[in-house]
């Protein structure tokens, strides 16, 4: 007999070979209807393969994140084993899961196209149909590699060959005629795979990554658990289409990305770099009254600095390297970098200068905690093909600070950080955050003693400020601890912006120490903090959290003053003039043109408030304002437009 421990501890005997299907249909019969797969010692399992002796077993269904996988990974062999029965010259290579779907890459000297989607999809519902069992073999090495290279799958006999072990076996899964190298675990048979699928792309692709292999085509599509699961996913990538912030910054005449003139950085326009102004303005204030000191760092800092501090071995790949020298000799003679020229970096993280500002003078215990901020221009040598519009660059700007504090002020600046990012995150619209905290990986530094405090203030910082929190375990840093922040936008995509790190390693790597009250010296720990990231990829998100249309405190023109006549231009200019005085951003537009036609226009432009004037407005000093979305105006007064406007202008700290 078998002993199966469920998950909510029970105990249940079975006979020998019972399958981890057997288990649920003892439990009961619409779990077993349910069940994709089973967890077996932590381990994947098919749902039908025998349990090989006692065990702790979880049964898998749709609702699971592994059942959603396992979906996808189905659908990966199904559409391979589709594209062969349609085309048979196409080779397989290997169709990994990856987010919210999965993709194929094939072999084939025809290029498919999106005109074939339809096709292969009906094949796939049609092998789906079929509901072919999904077998488990175990095949010896040699056999396998004979066998695929029997039916012209060079490829499959090539990943066998270089990355089994001689003497290893490995396994196959077939469904109908059609089968494929693969660890599994799978479902059942075919027809438990839900017809909640589309084909969404294709792409060019290296065998292996490599540019000097063959070009592959690469197939993506999309599979959830139901349609409406499927539709939903369609929905958000149909809005997140319209709301793309590369469209709508050339719409909105925000920025521009110029790959030839400079990879990876961004040229802001007035408009664009209004929002900033208004972000690092609004920033700025709330830690001035948290009491963080700011400060300025060096651009380029001596690749020493960056030895001391490990950054030198652990991101140099990633770093712009600058030999210091002068270069000599005539104009357009190729210059030659002298072996012993000292090396210079580009900074890609802040932290090691502000150790150094930390550093200058004698530092007490009365000193800390010391709050050094800094808006820090940092540097990443990124891939060209990971650039993302301003998601993803090489030049960006951290909302940066370090907190050097004592160890008894950790779990106290831990809770007033959170307590400052939930109240950011709030003003910017963001209701819901989501916090991950990352515990100690198998490799660190420190004692167990020390990340047992560390872990614990930070988990007591989360929980005394009231957010949910889901621990990571392994996924720290080898120096601490961190927090990770995540919002949730308009349409439900997930962005990791804020985090709080805990570290006792770079103080002491580059000698930062302070009194303490019985005069001995000590490190301070030091807490890496950011709210918004970089300010480049937060921007980008409120662009498309708002699909352009910012609330007015971030709105680079809050009010355009619109003529109706050459009549009331002066006026309009006077108008203009008062708002202006009042504290708000605004244009005028006295173009000879319909007013409707400047308004459409302006609503466009997403400017929130147009103020229009006329003849009767000038006479009687008023303005007739219309708000985007609204189709009605409001009657005011000059005096009364200005007050009203002004408050409504201001960014959410600044309101009474």
């Amino acid at each position: 007999m078998i002993k199966v421990t469920l998950p909510d501890g029970s105990e249940r005997e079975y006979a020998d070979g019972a399958s981890p299907l057997d288990v649920a249909e003892s439990i009961s019969k619409s779990l077993a209807k349910k069940a994709l797969a089973a967890k077996v010692d932590g381990e994947m399992w098919d749902l039908v393969r025998p349990l090989e002796s006692d065990a702790n077993v979880a049964i898998i269904t749709d609702r699971d994140p592994e059942g959603l996988e396992l979906i996808r990974h189905d659908a990966a062999h199904v559409l391979a084993q589709a594209v062969q029965e349609l085309y048979p010259d196409a080779q397989v290579t290997i169709g990994p899961v990856i987010d919210d779907g999965f993709y194929y890459d094939f072999a084939r000297e025809e290029p498919f196209s999106s005109d074939d989607f339809e096709k292969i999809e009906k094949k796939m519902a049609e092998i789906i149909d079929a509901d072919y069992p999904i077998i488990r073999e175990v095949w010896d090495k040699d056999e396998a590699i004979e066998t695929f290279k029997k039916i012209g799958e060079d490829y499959k006999a090539q990943i066998i060959d270089d990355i089994i072990p001689p003497g290893e076996a490995i396994t196959v899964y077939k469904q109908g005629d059609w089968f494929d190298l693969c660890r599994g675990p799978h479902l059942p048979s075919t027809g438990k795979l839900p017809k909640a699928f589309k084909l969404m792309k294709l792409a060019g692709a290296y065998w292996r990554g490599d540019s000097k292999n063959e070009m592959l085509q690469r197939m993506y599509g999309t599979a959830w658990a139901n349609e409406k699961d499927l539709k939903a996913h369609l929905h958000r990538l149909e809005e997140a289409e319209k709301r793309d912030h590369r469209k709508l910054a050339t719409q909105l005449d925000l920025f521009h990305l110029d790959g030839l003139a400079a990879a990876g950085s961004v040229f802001w326009h007035p408009k664009g770099y209004q929002i900033w102004r208004q972000i690092e303005a609004y920033m700025r204030r709330r830690l001035d009254i948290e009491g963080y000191e700011e400060i300025k760092t060096p651009q380029l800092m001596d690749s020493v600095q960056w030895e001391k501090s490990g950054h030198w071995g652990k991101y140099r790949e990633n770093m712009f390297i600058v030999p210091d020298f002068i270069p000599e000799g005539d104009e357009g003679v190729e210059i030659s970098v002298p072996e012993d020229a000292k090396l210079m970096a580009l900074k890609p993280m802040n932290c090691p200068a502000h150790v150094e500002v930390f550093k200058q003078g004698q530092k007490s215990y009365r000193d800390l905690p010391l709050r050094l901020a800094e808006f820090g221009c940092c540097h990443r040598n990124e891939p060209h093909g990971a650039l993302h519009g301003i998601m993803r660059v090489r030049q960006f700007t951290q909302d940066d600070a370090h907190i050097f504090c004592r160890e008894d002020q950790i779990v106290e600046e831990s809770i007033k950080f959170c307590r400052l990012l939930e109240s950011v995150y709030r003003d910017f619209g963001f209701e819901d955050i989501a916090v991950k905290l990352s515990t100690r990986p198998d490799v660190r530094a420190g004692s167990d003693e020390v990340w047992d405090r560390a872990e614990k203030g930070l988990a007591d910082a989360v929980e005394a400020a009231g957010l949910p929190c889901e621990i990571m375990p392994g996924e720290g840093a080898f120096y601490g601890p961190k927090l990770e922040f995540q919002l949730t936008d308009a349409i439900g995509r997930v962005w990791q912006c804020g985090t709080l790190q805990l570290d006792y390693v770079l103080p002491e790597r580059l000698g930062a120490e302070y009194t303490a009250s019985d005069g001995s010296k000590q490190r301070p720990v030091m807490l890496h903090r950011a709210i918004l990231g970089s300010l480049e990829r937060f921007i980008g998100i409120l662009i498309e959290e708002f699909s352009g249309a910012f609330p007015m405190w971030l709105s680079p023109v809050q009010v355009v003053v619109a003529a109706i006549t050459d009549a009331a231009n002066d006026y309009a200019e006077e108008a203009a003039a008062a708002l202006r005085k009042a504290g708000l951003r605004v244009e005028t537009d006295l173009r000879n043109e319909k007013i409707n036609y400047k308004v459409r226009e302006h609503s466009l432009q997403k400017v929130p408030v147009i103020a229009v004037v006329g003849g009767r407005e000038a006479e009687e000093r008023t303005l007739a304002l219309r708000r985007l979305g609204s189709n009605g105006q409001q009657i005011i007064s000059l005096d009364e437009a200005a007050a009203l406007l002004s408050q409504e202008g201001l960014a959410p700290d600044l309101k009474a």
